[in-house]
């Protein structure tokens, strides 16, 4: 006769393959949901830059908002800033 090959299934088995789906399945959603945070709109901000823009000095109100810095904000950090984003290339002009 001949022998068959059975595959004997523990609890720690289980409890091994439990853990193992636990942790890629939660890896995959913290992927999905930093996704969904970085491409879903911003309220009370510029969703690109990542920075909430605040009421800023009247002096600035009649920029663009993207182009607008945040209340507090040192022009020269922020014109640094802006430098890093090709989108935001065009605001540079505003601030000689």
């Amino acid at each position: 006769m001949e022998e068959k090959e059975t595959i004997h299934i523990n609890g720690k088995v289980i409890g091994v393959i439990v853990i193992l789906l636990l942790l890629v399945s939660g890896t995959f959603w913290i992927f999905i949901l930093q996704k969904q945070a970085h491409t879903s709109p911003n309220t009370g901000g510029n969703s690109n830059t990542g920075l909430t823009t605040a009421p800023a000095d009247d002096k600035y109100s009649n920029l663009p908002e993207k182009c607008r810095p945040p209340a507090g904000t040192d022009i020269t950090q922020w014109k640094e800033h802006l430098g890093h984003h090709a989108e935001f290339q065009e605001c540079l002009k505003y601030f000689p």
